[in-house]
């Protein structure tokens, strides 16, 4: 009963963020709801090959275990462990907007851990470990792990979930979102203040609101470390000693969570990410579904599509991406670890290489173009993914709006993807020399 009491608190918050995104001004390809029970999807029945479903077919034929720490961490070293997932990825949320929204707060904050395909949260005290995890086709997949000691600990699926995680702050598929919230001192937000949903295009200062925050960023503001003492003005928060802050010491106690930090890198990366991961799903689900239905060359579907698939170059290419004005400096080692674990060409470039001075990546295109999921794009949408990348890539396409990329830049994303990327189209191989 108890664990109902959470869920419905914390999809009536959720709720509130989306339906005060809703009312904001977005292209009807952005919001439009896609049916996760459409034959050519079926969300809840076809069968899953994400990092979770993976771990709990080995946990069922005992070829993994998960240890149990008695440090107040649980299962959480053992289960980021066999995921592949770092802790100097966690960042700390204290807004009430988990359905463990009852044991979240600033001095009580839920720890958020991620890799490219899968996230973890912890909540201190809390009944289970929430975690999402991107399958190939099915996108987001939602799961609980029982927090407590058990024989034979196994995820349980959340289909749930989507009451909060399908709509338009996920693109209308099942999907994950940072929000940015004013939080009173307790950890409760208040919606009624405009968009809260945030990612690599949102200003600087209006991200991280309900979020701990530590690293430094020069004279950039953000909403983060703050909180709302005043009830009729929660939009007025304590903003003294909130900014450029690397240590957090004195805001909770950091025993009982993998590490006393919530770097900002990791936090920039994950914002990246979110709608990077739901723009990659709505384009399969989109292009899945015309198959299905033999609208391959219905105009309506093909608008649907070449908008889609324009939203998601434009993303990729980080052409609406908010410029930093000062350097961002992280507190972890995430800045170390992350750009290890993707390829590198053979100048030793990488997509995972941070810039961090103007911009979070020195090579501005998605990471995410190596995932499963990408590949995982029916062929012709795919393949239109890649013309468009090419055009812009190549300076066909010269257009204001991919200003952003110098000649070098574009130079050096076609050298790292033809080094670095299989299957590329014949036409992406070198082109002879100008």
């Amino acid at each position: 009963m108890m664990g109902k009491l959470f869920l419905a608190i914390g999809c009536a918050l959720i709720l509130a963020a989306t339906l005060a995104l809703a009312g904001h001004d977005r292209s009807t390809e952005e919001t439009s709801y896609i049916p996760a029970d459409h034959p050519a999807i079926e969300y809840s029945k076809a069968p899953l090959e994400d990092s979770v479903a993976l771990l709990d077919k080995q946990l069922e034929g005992g070829k993994v275990k998960l240890e149990f720490s008695a440090n107040g961490l649980g299962y959480l070293p053992s289960l980021l462990k066999n995921l592949g997932v770092n802790a100097d990825s966690q960042m700390l949320v204290f807004s009430k907007t988990s359905f463990q929204a009852a044991r979240i707060s600033p001095r009580a904050p839920r720890a958020l851990f991620f890799n490219d395909t899968v996230a973890v949260g912890s909540v201190q005290g809390g009944d289970v470990l929430e975690l999402v995890s991107l399958d190939p086709r099915q996108g987001i997949v939602f799961y609980t792990l029982d927090a407590h000691k058990s024989d034979h600990p196994r995820f349980d699926r959340r289909d749930v979930c989507l009451q909060c995680h399908q709509g338009p702050a996920t693109l209308g598929v099942p999907g994950i979102m940072i929000a940015s919230v004013y939080a009173d001192s307790s950890g409760m937000p208040a919606f009624r203040f405009g968009e809260p949903v945030t990612d690599q295009r949102t200003p600087f200062e209006d991200r991280w609101g309900g979020w701990y925050v530590s690293g430094t960023h020069g004279s950039q503001q953000h909403k983060g470390n703050a909180v709302a003492r005043d009830f009729h003005h929660p939009e007025v928060l304590e903003t003294e000693q909130t900014q450029n802050v690397t240590s957090l010491a004195g805001k909770f106690d950091a025993r009982g969570y993998a590490s006393s930090v919530s770097d900002i890198v990791a936090l920039m990366t994950l914002e990246h990410q979110t709608r990077m991961t739901n723009l990659m799903t709505r384009v399969g689900w989109e292009a899945r579904i015309a198959q299905s239905e033999g609208k391959q060359t219905d105009a309506a579907a093909q608008e649907r599509m070449n908008a889609d698939i324009e939203a998601l170059v434009t993303y990729m290419l980080f052409a609406d991406e908010a410029t930093l004005r000062d350097a961002v400096k992280g507190v972890s080692t995430f800045t170390q670890t992350f750009p290890r674990r993707g390829p590198r060409d053979r100048q030793g470039r990488s997509l995972r290489d941070f810039d961090l001075q103007k911009r979070l990546f020195r090579y501005p295109l998605s990471y995410m173009v190596y995932s499963a999921a990408f590949d995982a794009i029916p062929q012709d949408a795919r393949e239109r993914i890649y013309h468009r990348v090419f055009e812009v890539l190549t300076g066909k396409d010269q257009s204001k709006r991919f200003d952003h990329l110098s000649a070098e830049d574009r130079n050096a994303i076609l050298a790292i993807l033809r080094d670095t990327k299989p299957n590329l189209p014949a036409y992406w191989k070198d082109p002879p020399a100008k």
